[in-house]
C-alpha cells in the first residue's frame, strides 16, 4: 500500500505505516527543521515543501495527515477550523476532491478538543465535506497510553473512504479502558505553565506532550517525583521516547547547537504522531477485521459530539468504545525514564504555585508543598488543607 504524507513533521505517522508494511512515496511538510529529518530518514522519497504547491495526488492507497492542531487546541489561539492553520485541513480536501487520484483511505489526527470547541465546529466541518465528497467516515479518540507509552496523549483519528467501510478499521480492537491507577505512591505528571484552569494530571505518565511557544520557548511536562519530593522534567530523548521514536532522532537538525536548540526539538516532538498509535492504524487499514458484534450504536443530533462516530449518508451514529484500542503491558516511569531528569526552576515552580492557590483546582495532598518547597519556601496562602485532584472535565490538550 503506497502512502502518502501530508503534514509530516517528523514523519511518525509514516514510521508507524513503514511497520506495519505500509510504504511512504511523497511526503509534504514545511516545516526546515522537519524536512531536515525527513530528508535524513526518508531519502529516497520526494519531499514538498508547501502543500498549497501540490497540485494532485499521486497514485496511493493511503493519505495520512496530522493537520495543525494549533486554531483547534485549548492552549492555542482558539480561532477554530477557519484559523490560518488548521483551515489548511482545506488542502486535504483539495487533493482527495480529485476521483482519478483519490486514494482508497483517508487518515485524519487531531486533538479532542475539536469535539467541543465551539461546539464541535471543527469535526462537524471536517465530517460534513467528506461527506459532500462521497466519503464515508469514522473516529475514534484513543488513548496513547494503550499502547505502553506512558504519556496521557489523547487524539481523534478519522478514517474516511469512498471504497470501504471505515468501521472495520477504527472500531475492530477494544481492549476497554485500564481501571483507574492511585496516585499515592507513583510519580504524577502535571503541566507547570498551567495551574489556574488546567493541570493535566496524569498518574504514573506525563500530560500531552506539547511543541512548546510560538517563540520557541521549552515547555516540557513537569514530573512530581514521590520518592524525593522533587519536581523535575524530562531529558528530551526520553520526550522522544514517549512518542515512540529513538533517543537522539532530533539531534540531526542541531549537530553543533544542543542548548540553543532545545525549543526546537521540543516543538518537533510536541507535534509528532506518537509511531506505535500509527503502527496500529497501519496494521488496521491492512487488515480490516470488521467491528465487534457487540458495538453498541445509535443515533445522535446533539452538540458536543461523542468520542467516537461513524456516518450512513447524512445520519451520525454515536459508538460506545473505549479510548483504548490495545492494552499492552504497563511500564510506568520510573521504569521507562532512561536519561537523567532535570530540576524544575525555583521560578517556574513560584509561577506555577501563584497560579494554582488563586485558581479553583483541587491537588493531591502533599503536591502544592513540594511545589513551594522547590520554589524556595512556604507558599500556601490561599487553603492550606490537602485536597484531591479532581477529573477536568476538559482534558487539557
Amino acid at each position: 500500500m503506497r502512502v502518502v504524507g501530508l503534514f509530516a513533521g517528523i514523519g511518525g505517522f509514516e514510521r508507524g505505516l513503514a511497520a506495519a508494511g505500509l510504504r511512504t512515496h511523497l511526503l509534504c511538510e514545511n516545516d526546515p527543521n522537519a524536512q531536515t529529518i525527513l530528508q535524513r530518514d526518508f531519502a529516497d522519497v520526494e519531499l514538498v515543501g508547501n502543500i498549497r504547491d501540490l497540485k494532485r495526488l499521486p497514485r496511493c492507497e493511503v493519505v495520512v495527515g496530522g493537520f495543525p492542531c494549533q486554531d483547534l487546541s485549548l492552549v492555542g489561539p482558539n480561532v477554530g477550523i477557519e484559523g490560518a492553520r488548521s483551515g489548511l485541513i482545506k488542502e486535504v480536501f483539495r487533493l482527495v476532491a480529485d476521483k482519478a487520484t483519490s486514494p482508497d483511505w483517508l487518515v485524519l489526527e487531531n486533538v479532542p478538543f475539536m469535539l467541543w470547541h465551539k461546539k464541535g465546529e471543527a469535526v462537524r466541518f471536517v465530517t460534513r465535506v467528506l461527506s459532500d465528497l462521497g466519503f464515508r467516515w469514522a473516529y475514534r479518540v484513543v488513548d496513547v497510553r494503550s499502547f505502553a507509552l506512558p504519556q496521557r496523549r489523547r487524539r481523534v483519528i478519522i478514517v474516511a473512504s469512498r471504497k470501504h467501510d471505515p468501521k472495520t478499521v477504527l472500531f475492530g480492537d477494544d481492549a476497554g479502558a485500564r481501571e483507574p491507577m492511585d496516585d499515592a505512591e507513583v510519580p504524577c505528571g502535571f503541566s507547570w505553565t498551567e495551574g489556574r484552569l488546567g493541570l493535566g494530571w496524569a498518574v504514573d505518565a506525563v500530560p500531552t506532550l506539547k511543541g512548546g511557544s510560538a517563540v520557541g520557548i521549552p515547555s516540557p511536562p513537569a514530573i512530581w517525583w514521590r520518592s524525593t519530593g522533587q519536581i523535575v522534567t524530562p531529558d528530551i530523548r526520553d520526550a522522544e521516547r514517549l512518542q515512540g521514536f529513538r533517543s537522539g532522532c532530533t539531534d540531526a537538525c542541531f549537530p553543533n547547537a544542543r542548548k540553543s536548540s532545545t525549543g526546537a526539538r521540543w516543538k518537533l516532538i510536541g507535534n509528532a504522531i506518537p509511531v506505535p498509535l500509527a503502527a496500529w492504524i497501519g496494521k488496521r487499514l491492512r487488515s480490516p477485521n470488521g467491528e465487534p458484534s457487540e458495538l453498541v450504536t445509535e443515533p445522535w443530533d446533539g452538540r458536543v459530539w461523542p468520542n467516537a462516530a461513524f456516518n450512513e449518508g447524512k445520519r451520525v451514529f454515536a459508538v460506545d468504545i473505549s479510548e483504548w484500542p490495545v492494552r499492552r503491558k504497563w511500564v510506568g516511569l520510573e521504569k521507562f525514564l532512561r536519561y537523567p531528569t532535570n530540576l524544575l526552576s525555583s521560578r517556574a515552580c513560584a509561577g506555577f504555585h501563584s497560579r494554582a492557590v488563586n485558581g479553583k483546582l483541587h491537588f493531591a495532598p502533599g503536591f502544592l508543598s513540594a511545589v513551594a518547597k522547590q520554589a524556595g519556601g512556604p507558599r500556601l496562602t490561599r487553603n492550606s488543607r490537602p485536597r484531591r485532584v479532581r477529573a477536568m472535565a476538559k482534558p487539557v490538550e
